[in-house]
């Protein structure tokens, strides 16, 4: 008898990973994962895609890669059609000190010590060594790595990062704006 499935609660339910591509002929999908905990992986434990439980059925590292066997997906044409979908996880009670979820992170407003706004945390990657947050506002893009000497402070509940700019941190600008501008037309002279 396999345990039950929680329920689904869109509310509090967390992106773990992304699945990126299929793998293989047997259904099997390559899994971009953006969680601390492996065991929400494990075979047997129960994954959200699109809301619906999914359990894993098969787990396995190759390189650098995740690789899953979903139930009910037992070919390539299925796996396929799973491409760019995100697998969603309840969210854990205590994930002790420190330890975020990335969905928490996006949207804080990123401040100096001294109170200036720097923008808002658009968006998370990782270098592998460490995570990278991207701030963005009108004057452009700052990528601050997640690291002590940069993020002084975390406040979710108040929905701020302090964070210290070290020398070597630089804006970039955004892009230029697309809007085409009306021709000039030259004024004749009478």
């Amino acid at each position: 008898m396999t345990p039950e499935a929680p329920e689904f609660d869109p509310e509090t339910a967390v992106t773990v990973g992304r699945i990126v591509a299929p793998h293989g002929v047997h259904g099997e999908v390559r899994v971009e994962v953006s969680s601390d905990f492996p065991k929400r992986f494990e075979k047997g434990a129960t994954l959200w895609l699109e809301g619906a439980p999914v359990r894993v059925v098969r787990s396995r590292v190759q390189g650098k890669a995740l690789l899953l066997t979903l139930e009910g997906v037992s070919d390539r044409a299925a796996a396929e059609r799973l491409r760019g979908r995100a697998l969603q996880a309840p969210r854990l009670q205590d994930l002790g000190e420190d330890t975020y979820y990335r969905d928490d992170l996006i949207g804080l407003k990123a401040v100096t010590p001294a109170g200036e706004t720097l923008g808002v945390v658009q968006d998370i990657f990782s270098t592998g060594s460490n995570d990278v947050f991207v701030v963005k506002s009108e004057r452009g893009e700052l990528l601050l790595p997640a690291t002590d000497d940069v993020v002084r402070e975390v406040d979710i509940t108040g929905g701020r990062m302090v964070v210290e700019v070290i020398e070597g941190l630089e804006w970039t600008r955004p892009p230029a704006s697309q809007a085409r501008r009306a021709p000039r037309t030259r004024r004749r002279r009478a």
